[in-house]
């Protein structure tokens, strides 16, 4: 009886080890779907303007008769020099050193000079600009807002472990390619079939899942990304790769049990 729990054995240690191994593979991939899961659908050409959210940091400039002074500041005459340039450059850089920062506050306000606290979450740049001027004009005649979101950035998974990046959008108009381009591409384990995008919701985020492999996916690549968007590459799966990765050290054991196993029947027929 012994003998035959010493053969059962290797052979109880490498159904554990697979049983194991099997319960780690792919554990690396974020953001799975079934293979029933809906969709959001998706259209390139509309929604492109870029909505406030909580947390977002506002840069914001108000300016009296429709930005006057900010015409002449930038057309370099400044502070009744008019047709000149004396001290229109460095009035112009200092107006924008000046810029002040706002933060949209989770309850989706803003603190503002002389307003107090402003809903801005949920209004698109334009939007905001339109009801800040509107606040403003009992107190100032005509007045220009300007306002920036100067935070924005979108998280980038390439579709390997390990390797994501964190795009700061430069130009609002940054495509899904152009995000794609900065964070070196799609990587050799990446499925251009499926490229996730991510987007916050009103009530909830929105998941769209694009096929880039096909020039007719170029229609998707082109699309405006906004702040706070995750795009997620889905990495193909490994499963030999990883079930070799796993049991390896465990096959290592088990070779090391047999032989010892193999000596001590030899040593005990002899």
């Amino acid at each position: 009886m012994m003998r035959f729990m010493l053969r059962l054995l290797p052979v109880l240690i490498l159904f554990c080890s697979l049983g194991w191994s099997g319960c780690t593979i792919n554990r690396n991939m974020m953001f799975r779907t079934p293979s029933d899961f809906v969709f959001d659908p998706f259209n390139p050409i509309s929604d492109v303007n870029y909505r406030i959210a909580p947390n977002d940091l506002l840069s914001f400039q108000l300016f009296s008769n429709k930005g006057e002074r900010l015409l002449s500041m930038t057309a370099g005459a400044a502070g009744g020099n008019v047709g000149g340039n004396v001290g229109g450059g460095g009035n112009f850089a200092q107006m924008q050193q000046n810029r002040f920062l706002y933060e949209v506050r989770p309850d989706g306000t803003v603190e503002l000079p002389e307003l107090g606290p402003v809903t801005l979450a949920g209004l698109s740049i334009s939007e905001a600009e339109t009801k800040l001027e509107e606040a403003y004009r009992s107190n100032y005649v005509k007045p220009l807002a300007l306002i920036e979101v100067t935070n924005q950035r979108v998280l980038v998974f390439p579709g390997e472990a390990g390797v994501a990046s964190v795009v700061t959008l430069v130009n609002p108009n940054t495509s899904l390619l152009e995000v794609l381009a900065l964070s070196g591409g799609i990587r050799g384990r990446g499925d251009a079939r499926k490229v996730k995008l991510i987007r916050r919701g009103t009530n909830r985020p929105t998941v769209h899942q694009f096929d880039l492999s096909t020039i007719e996916g170029l229609e998707y690549a082109t699309t405006t990304v906004q702040a706070g968007d995750i795009v997620y590459v889905e990495p193909l799966p490994q499963y030999l790769n990883e079930i070799l990765s796993d049991v390896t050290p465990v096959l290592s054991l088990l070779t090391t049990i047999t032989s010892f196993l193999a000596l001590m029947s030899l040593s005990g027929n002899n």
